[in-house]
């Protein structure tokens, strides 16, 4: 635990660099093509040692465990007395790089990552990988390297924000390692299932990784565009590992042209632009590494002004509240609608799915989700719901329960930054969603209601939002990921109900600096 907070404690404070390419440098020392490179922390240990110990020699404080493609896809349970076992794989990949620290003849403070990449399966919708299984199969991975000494986790070379998620949950539920992990984009901007920067990283910033970032792909010169917009949204350090440049082939070889020199110059543009933590990928060697390292002395990190945006994502990409009108489409709600009712009683998903593209053919941004309905299954119903809209609709989803268990399961697979519909001022209430939010991300609806109902006036309405704000920070949560509605009450039984709701948004905005929602169908 203690190496776990120094090394949190030393990001921001000085610049921090990973080794470079792995797989890159054991084929140009003999690994055969299908040859799996973690097999060679097993049949050639002294290349592997010799390597991790040029990269530190180099300058580098990580090098990642030889463990990027370990999982049981490519290394199934084996018999008793069989080599090359899971275990027996990772268990050698830390014992080599213990090995290379101790053989280092630059002594510092150097630490030891597991290095998680994809399992090389997509997931369900797109795939035929349960997101469950994938979890289970990072869990596996994790524990391993938690009992052979990790000192962080690499989450690296992630082509779909759902893979990346499972591997965060599996990192955090099954360690109390730091978090890293990084994302592979392509010129496009976007990842291979679709997502944007700003997707990623309303995402993993809501898991509450540590550092996030690119690597892999492409070389320093084409992430540049990528990295300002992943600047303009991150709130916590940024990491880039990219590769030598753009890979080629000649004579059945693959190539990368950049030159070490030259990388280390893009290298430090993007260390003047914010990012703190640098490193390589494919084709990067230890004189990348050096050079790199050369290039930045001297230099302290550079902190950035932040703003902090309200940011809910899909799959593909994030809306932000509060920078214009975001409409939430509520037809998938079963109150006061009896087709809805009765088609999820009758498991009719199609309706269902119908509903939500007639939303978005109209303009919506995001679709609130409500399956609530005392004979059926909330939480499977939900989880069937919500899984289905995400294979044919790419807006965000706002997840609207009662139930704290189908909350929980939502969240938990939902593929992005769900908002959350709803927390108010009840204890009870606070209690129950806070820390779920606090765990999985979200963008919280705050009720201004509590124990005493709803208040009649704006002031009152003001001081619950102060509470649930208050209790909001006490959980860890960001107060920019909370949305107030200032509740618009039925005018027809009250004239100057809607004289309090405006000027409980006005409160909202001017002494709260928050953002806020409202339905306005009470105002017919």
């Amino acid at each position: 635990m203690k190496q776990n907070k120094e090394l949190l404690h030393r990001i921001g404070r000085e610049l921090l660099f990973f080794d470079g390419g792995m797989g890159t440098i054991l084929q140009e020392k003999g690994l055969k093509g299908g040859e799996l490179p973690e097999t060679w922390n097993i049949t050639h240990r002294e290349t592997i040692v010799d390597l991790h110990r040029a990269y530190l020699e180099a300058g580098a404080d990580f090098i990642c465990a030889n463990t990027f493609g370990a999982n049981r896809f490519k290394f199934p349970a084996k018999q008793a007395g069989d080599s090359n076992s899971l275990e027996q794989i990772v268990a050698a990949a830390f014992e080599n790089a213990r090995e290379a620290i101790g053989r280092c003849a630059k002594k510092k403070e150097c630490y030891i990552a597991l290095d998680l990449g994809p399992t090389g399966k997509l997931l369900k919708p797109m795939g035929d990988l349960d997101f469950d299984d994938a979890y289970d199969i990072y869990r596996e991975v994790v524990q391993l390297g938690v009992k052979y000494g990790a000192d962080l986790i690499l989450i690296e070379t992630m082509s779909d924000t759902y893979e990346a998620k499972a591997a965060v949950l599996a990192a955090k539920e099954n360690s109390d390692l730091p978090v890293f992990a990084t994302m592979i984009f392509g010129e496009n901007k976007k990842l291979l299932t679709g997502a944007t920067p700003a997707a990623a990283v309303a995402m993993l910033e809501g898991l509450g990784v540590d550092a996030l970032g690119l690597n892999c792909g492409l070389g320093p010169e084409q992430m540049q565009p990528i990295l300002d917009e992943m600047l303009e949204y991150a709130t916590i350090p940024v990491i880039v590992n990219p590769n030598a440049g753009l890979p080629r082939s000649e004579g059945g070889k693959t190539m990368f042209d950049v030159t070490p020199e030259a990388f280390a110059q893009e290298m430090r543009t993007m260390a003047q632009k914010g990012v703190w933590i640098l490193g390589g990928c494919c084709g990067t060697t230890p004189q990348h590494i050096a050079a790199l390292r050369a290039a930045c002395s001297g230099m302290t990190p550079v902190h950035r002004a932040i703003s902090k945006r309200t940011l809910v994502s899909s799959y593909s990409h994030a809306v932000e509240i509060g920078n214009s009108c975001v409409l939430i489409g509520e037809r998938i709600n079963p109150t006061g609608k009896a087709r809805l009712k009765q088609a999820l009683r009758d498991n009719d998903i199609e309706f269902i799915l119908q509903e939500g593209l007639r939303q978005e053919a109209c303009g919506a941004h995001l679709l609130d989700v409500n399956v609530g309905l005392p004979e059926i299954d909330e939480p499977s119903m939900m989880l069937r719901v919500m899984t289905e809209l995400q294979s044919i609709i790419d807006l965000p989803l706002q997840i609207d329960t009662a139930d704290p268990a189908t909350m929980e399961c939502a969240l938990r697979h939902y593929n992005g930054k769900a908002m959350v519909n709803s927390v108010n001022g009840k204890e009870e209430v606070m209690g129950q969603i806070f820390p779920l939010v606090k765990k999985y991300g979200g963008v919280v609806v705050a009720l201004l209601l509590d124990e005493n109902g709803i208040p009649q006036t704006a002031q009152g309405r003001i001081e619950i939002a102060k509470k649930i704000l208050k209790r909001a920070v006490q959980y860890g949560l960001d107060p920019g990921d909370l949305v107030f509605d200032g509740l618009c009450m039925t005018i027809s039984s009250d004239s100057r109900a809607a004289l309090v709701t405006l000027e409980t948004l006005r409160l909202i905005r001017e002494e709260l600096h928050g953002k806020s929602i409202l339905g306005v169908s009470n105002v017919s």
